[in-house]
């Protein structure tokens, strides 16, 4: 059985130390130690992401985690100019998809997020290289991470998410956006001593950074 100290680290039986969050749930582990913390510039993955955290709202990650697929398959694998296409008969068709969280608010969010999405991208050359503009400088980042000192907002998730709704965006509240940046990179809140923490963080000092972006 997985053990959990003051940090907020879990040791499990394969001896591996991680953040506490992921328990021993086969699919959430994979993606802690996979995906979680990684820098991301792809614009589908970008979209998909800040999409789903958009269906979280009010919910569990494990929850959305454990049906993705089934969101990728309904949302045109989250392809930003067929998303923004989608009309009547789509949202019809994805509130009678029991494998999606089926909630008319969030699923014509995401419609709207598309075409909000695709005018970002023309105007900042990539959805990345907008994104990325809102990561954080490091000096306002606590040197050490443990599962007490995680914020579920910060200034700069409060900034980003004011600029998103001026945009258009919908259920891009505060939280949500900050659940997204520690999903995609933008800040990396693996807590003091997992494993997967000193590789995203070996990953982010070589990521470079898209568009006129420094990196």
């Amino acid at each position: 059985m997985s053990k959990k100290n003051a940090e907020g680290i879990l040791m499990g039986d394969n001896s591996i130390p991680r953040c506490w969050w992921c328990g021993d749930d086969p699919l959430y582990v994979k993606y802690h130690d996979t995906e979680w913390g990684f820098p991301v510039k792809d614009d589908t993955r970008l979209f998909e992401k800040i999409c789903l955290e958009g269906f979280q709202s009010g919910l569990a990650w494990i929850t959305i985690l454990r049906k993705r697929e089934n969101f990728r398959e309904a949302f045109a694998d989250f392809d930003m100019e067929q998303v923004a296409k989608f009309g009547k008969r789509d949202i019809t068709r994805l509130l009678k998809n029991v494998g999606i969280i089926r909630h008319r608010g969030k699923i014509e969010a995401s419609i709207n997020n598309a075409k909000r999405a695709i005018e970002l991208a023309t105007e900042y050359q990539s959805l990345a290289s907008y994104f990325w503009s809102h990561e954080p400088e490091k000096p306002s980042r606590p040197k050490h991470i443990t599962k007490d000192n995680i914020p579920s907002t910060t200034p700069d998730s409060i900034a980003l998410s004011k600029d998103l709704k001026k945009r258009g965006w919908k259920f891009v509240g505060p939280t949500t956006a900050y659940a997204f940046m520690q999903a995609m990179g933008l800040v990396n809140d693996h807590v003091q001593g997992c494993h997967t923490g000193e590789l995203v963080k070996k990953a982010l000092e070589q990521f470079k950074k898209p568009g006129n972006l420094e990196g």
